[in-house]
């Protein structure tokens, strides 16, 4: 009743006859016949006016404004909710309760714009800067050699081979944002197979054995002995994983360090750790690391190659797993990156290959 136009008029003019009888039945002169026809006249002209007030001049407004909310409502569902509230409550406060809930909607989208925003110009003076460095690195050496230098067989020979190596990381790099591209947008799909994790992060070790001993750096694998490490996971993205993660720990390891691989089995998951001895990262770096093209030390890292997109490809991986990838570090000690997956057939995973 007191949720609409007609029920408010109603109780406003009761009032206002009540009052007015109240008042003319103070004055001696005042008979039954002025006292109807007063409470008559003074209900029907308050009702009216209350009335007309009421519904042209606030409802109809609020109203207008609840199909400007629902159309809003239609073409962003789930932005705001339009809903009337209860039988007792002023329409008012629940047009208030729908407008506070579409102004903190679009303060987040806002929020999230600004973000996105943000996020754009980094990304694209990254990338401008990442993609500027291989190619005018090789396009250096092919001017100098344009200029002169192709008739000294010993330059040109050196200075050919340092533009392919320049166009080879450019390739790389194109070939790493591809990937982290199509994960986003969910193109790469993912097919999962059984195999044991064990054998698959000694193919990573034994691929990455040359570059560990160019420095002396000792690479250990550590598991429990006699068992089989059974997954259900995408191997080639898995691979990826763990392959670009021992090669940073090799790459960002001291001279003549120590790399540790441990998977340990728990209750029905696997738990991989790669564990170097290097500088170790800052607090303040260890937030952003997973970023596209964040580097803990740009110039350094950009001489020992890479994309700066690696962490970033392996966080998508992982997640496409339905799991997260943590790291640990304390600077001038090393880092500890680590992960899980499902631990798959237990029963059969723990007993020794026949």
């Amino acid at each position: 009743m007191f949720n609409h136009s007609k029920g408010i008029a109603l109780l406003l003019a009761l009032g206002i006859t009540t009052l007015v009888l109240a008042s003319l039945s103070l004055l001696e002169e005042t008979t039954p016949t002025l006292l109807t026809v007063a409470a008559s006249v003074t209900f029907v002209a308050s009702y009216l006016l209350i009335y007309i007030i009421l519904h042209f001049f606030i409802f109809e407004e609020i109203s207008h404004i609840y199909r400007v909310l629902e159309k809003i409502q239609k073409k962003n569902p789930g932005l705001i909710r339009t809903k009337r509230g209860g039988r007792f409550l002023s329409p008012l406060q629940n047009l208030q309760g729908t407008i506070d809930a579409f102004a903190t909607a679009k303060n987040r989208e806002i929020e999230v714009l600004q973000q996105n925003e943000t996020f754009r110009r980094e990304f694209i003076a990254d990338i401008s800067h990442e993609l500027k460095t291989p190619i005018f690195a090789a396009q250096g050496y092919i001017h100098t050699l344009l200029d002169g230098a192709v008739e000294d067989l010993n330059v040109r020979d050196k200075f050919l081979r340092r533009a392919a190596k320049s166009l080879n990381n450019l390739e790389l790099l194109v070939l790493d944002l591809i990937t982290l591209n199509q994960m986003e947008s969910g193109v790469v799909k993912f097919t999962f197979t059984e195999f044991d994790l064990k054998d698959t992060v000694q193919e990573v070790l034994e691929q990455l054995e040359d570059k560990a001993n160019r420095r002396n750096i000792q690479v250990k694998l550590q598991v429990e002995p006699g068992t089989r490490y059974l997954t259900m996971a995408d191997k080639e993205k898995i691979f990826r994983v763990i392959q670009n993660l021992v090669s940073n720990a090799i790459k960002y390891n001291r001279d003549e360090g120590k790399v540790t691989v441990q998977l340990k089995t728990l209750k029905n998951r696997i738990r991989i750790k790669i564990k170097d001895e290097g500088k170790g990262i800052p607090p303040d770096d260890l937030k952003r690391i997973f970023e596209r093209f964040y580097r803990v030390e740009k110039s350094r890292s950009r001489e020992q190659g890479g994309t700066g997109l690696g962490l970033a490809i392996v966080k998508h991986i992982l997640e496409g797993h339905k799991t997260k990838i943590s790291v640990a570090s304390v600077v001038g000690q090393g880092s500890v990156f680590s992960f899980d997956l499902p631990l798959h057939g237990k029963e059969e995973a723990s007993k020794p290959k026949s």
